[in-house]
């Protein structure tokens, strides 16, 4: 396993893409900043302005690279042919997106403290005022980050699975893009209109995606996931578990 993941981060470390799409969510914080810092300063401060979907959508990115051009490109079987088994493969390729997933939510927790230190950007909020759930400003930062990372570890699993089983990168990303950007829509109209039992179509994969959004603003996604933060958690986790282990075993499976 060491082996494989060191060659699994050597590959992303060359890689200019996950370095250069870095600036691009950079660019869209600060334009959050600058379109809602007058008036929702600590809003964009708990949610690390806004990237959460930002920094999904990198993922999709990246993360179907690291997958689907490797089985296009016919890569993956030298990747195999050294590798103990195809479980190490895969569980390296995990790990390096998971990794990766983790430095993203760094930068952007790094990107919210120079923002919120040095008036350039938004106005500047007190790190210690009582904001969410009666804690301080900086807990709900850290809170909500640690939160958002388990709802983007979901999209990973869906990205393994995806790209085992499709082999277009470009589909791959355009599936993934759709769910991140329509996945709660398309769960509220569900919902909504009443389509099947309630109880069974809340959960659903694509309403738990709405963990992130529910758990800084209760009042309003509540209303649409009919889920409490805490169901939301166990249904992110058990359908995280879910589709990893699919992904491993479309990818077992998967003739090279």
């Amino acid at each position: 396993m060491r082996a494989e993941l060191k060659q699994e981060f050597y590959k992303l470390g060359h890689r200019k893409l996950p370095w250069w799409i870095i600036s691009f969510m950079i660019l869209f914080m600060i334009f959050m900043g600058l379109a809602m810092g007058k008036q929702y300063g600590n809003l964009l401060v708990m949610t690390c302005y806004n990237s959460s979907q930002i920094i999904m959508l990198i993922l999709v990115i990246v993360g179907s690279t690291i997958f689907s051009m490797e089985f296009q490109n016919k890569t993956i079987l030298t990747l195999l042919y050294h590798a103990q088994n195809k479980g190490t493969v895969y569980l390296a390729k995990f790990i390096t997106i998971f990794i990766y997933n983790l430095f993203l939510h760094a930068i952007a927790m790094i990107v919210t403290i120079f923002f919120n230190t040095v008036p350039l950007i938004a106005k500047i909020v007190p790190w210690t005022a009582t904001y969410k759930y009666n804690q301080s400003l900086f807990i709900n930062m850290l809170s909500t980050t640690g939160v958002d990372i388990i709802t983007s570890t979901l999209i990973i699993s869906l990205i393994c699975l995806m790209s085992c089983m499709i082999n277009s990168n470009t589909v791959v990303i355009m599936i993934n893009a759709i769910i991140i950007f329509m996945g709660s829509s398309l769960s509220s109209n569900l919902l909504n209109y009443n389509i099947g039992p309630v109880d069974i179509i809340r959960w659903n994969p694509l309403n738990v995606l709405n963990l992130t959004t529910q758990y800084y603003n209760y009042a309003t996604y509540h209303l649409t996931s009919h889920l409490s933060n805490p169901q939301l958690l166990i249904g992110t986790l058990c359908y995280i578990v879910l589709f990893t282990l699919l992904g491993y075993l479309v990818f077992r499976k998967k003739k090279f």
